[in-house]
C-alpha cells in the first residue's frame, strides 16, 4: 500500500476513536453512494454527522481541511441525502470535517464542526 494510502488509513482510524471519545456512535464508515464517498457517519444525540477526513504528513502546503473541494462537498450532500432518505432517518444533519496533521512524531486531531460553512 501506499504511504498516503497508509496515512489515510491511520487518520480514519485516529477520526474514529476521536469521535467514538467524544461521544459519537459510529453508524458507518467508508459509506459510498454512485461516485461518493463519507468517510464517517455518526451520530451524537439527534444530530447525523458526515465527517470527511482529511489527513496530512505536514502542513507545509496547506491545512488538511484546504483540500476539502467544491465538487467534493456536492458529492458528500447528495451522498448524504441519500443515506438519511434510505434509512428513513429523522434527525439533524451537520457536515463535518476531522482535519489531522502530523507535528514532531505526534498527530494533531481538530474537529470543525459544520465545517461547509466556514468556506
Amino acid at each position: 500500500m501506499a504511504e498516503h494510502n497508509e496515512l489515510g488509513k491511520l487518520g480514519e482510524e485516529l477520526a474514529e476513536g476521536f469521535l467514538k471519545q467524544n461521544g459519537y456512535t459510529i453508524l458507518e464508515t467508508n459509506w459510498t453512494f454512485q461516485k461518493a464517498e463519507i468517510d464517517i457517519i455518526a451520530q451524537k444525540d439527534n444530530t447525523i454527522a458526515a465527517v470527511e477526513v482529511k489527513t496530512r504528513s505536514s502542513i507545509d502546503f496547506g491545512l488538511p481541511q484546504d483540500f476539502v473541494k467544491n465538487a467534493k462537498v456536492k458529492l458528500l450532500v447528495k451522498a448524504m441525502d441519500e443515506y438519511i432518505t434510505s434509512n428513513d432517518l429523522d434527525a439533524e444533519v451537520r457536515f463535518d470535517i476531522i482535519a489531522i496533521s502530523r507535528e514532531d512524531k505526534k498527530f494533531k486531531i481538530e474537529h470543525i464542526e459544520d465545517a461547509f460553512y466556514h468556506f
